[in-house]
């Protein structure tokens, strides 16, 4: 009979394709993680990996065992939260995953609420990509995803908490009257900087403008407290979402931010889920907490007076 164990000692190897590093994962010697296998091959009647001294391959029949071996290891985890779903509202364990335009906003009107209603809760929270955050809660490796929608989530639930508009963030000119929006049109001649490729947020903007991917755009950066030091700089202007302001640009009377006037809202964000996650309750719970959080500061900052 194949084992958990070994299951997992097979996805480890799978993953980092070298037995010792797969080994250190597991927290076990090499020698055992490799009897294990050993063993698991003897069972099937196939080989899982070929390997030598400088390489480890997947055989073809390795690669569907390991496809089926996933969904079971997925299942044997969720098993493992079912016991969470009798416990108190977020006294488990959870990791969520955030991305960079999100996480260092949110997290700080957010958090604090989490924790004076819920003191025991015990966030994790890790911060990548879009694209990486989804292949993370598909193979179980976190909870759930907080990411900016629209993005393809396929197979995957979403509950969405929050939505906002982009605001165009420029140099202060005293010269100039105070706008209260500006037009996609009139961004057109402006020397606009955005995010650089694989940023959701950068895909977002040119939506929300209607530009076209191959529109021409003066320079990119990596994050958006970059694109602010450079607006300060007077290299250009950028969009940033509306949560981000409060900040980047609120207390630094040198920036001057506008809301974009084209249809909305520009982003929603929302929870992402595997169907068969078995806390609903607990992610219910965190979007209404996140929701009221972000309420509370959009009702206190300098645009709703």
């Amino acid at each position: 009979m194949i084992s958990i164990k070994q299951i997992r000692y097979a996805l480890a190897v799978e993953k980092t394709l070298h037995f010792r590093k797969a080994a250190e994962a597991c927290s076990v010697s090499q020698s055992a993680l490799s009897t294990a296998l050993n063993e698991m091959e003897n069972q099937l009647g196939f080989q899982i990996f070929e390997r030598d001294n400088k390489k480890v391959l997947v055989t073809p029949l390795g690669r569907l065992l390991l496809a089926k071996a996933h969904q079971v290891n997925l299942q044997i985890d969720d098993i493992m939260r079912l016991k969470q779903s009798d416990q108190a509202p977020l006294s488990g364990a959870m990791t969520i995953g955030m991305i960079p335009t999100i996480a260092p906003y949110l997290l700080p009107i957010a958090l604090p609420i989490v924790k004076s209603r819920y003191p025991h809760a015990r966030l994790r929270i890790i911060e990548s990509q879009s694209q990486d955050l989804i292949d993370k809660v598909r193979a179980g490796e976190i909870d759930a995803a907080v990411l900016a929608l629209p993005y393809d989530c396929a197979g995957l639930l979403t509950f969405p908490f929050w939505q906002e508009d982009f605001y165009w963030v420029t140099h202060s000119d005293p010269s100039e009257p105070v706008r209260e929006k500006i037009t996609s049109a009139e961004l057109v001649h402006e020397n606009l900087m955005l995010l650089s490729e694989g940023h959701c947020l950068k895909e977002h903007a040119l939506a929300a403008c209607q530009f076209q991917e191959s529109t021409s755009h003066s320079m990119s950066a990596t994050s958006l407290n970059t694109l602010i030091q450079l607006v300060v700089a007077e290299m250009g202007s950028t969009l940033l979402p509306e949560m981000a302001l409060s900040q980047l640009v609120d207390h630094d009377p040198r920036l001057v931010a506008v809301r974009l006037d084209e249809p909305g809202p520009h982003r929603e964000l929302a929870f992402v889920i595997r169907a068969t996650y078995p806390n609903f309750s607990n992610i219910e719970l965190l979007k209404h907490l996140f929701h009221e959080g972000l309420l509370q500061a959009r009702t206190g900052s300098p645009r709703a007076q």
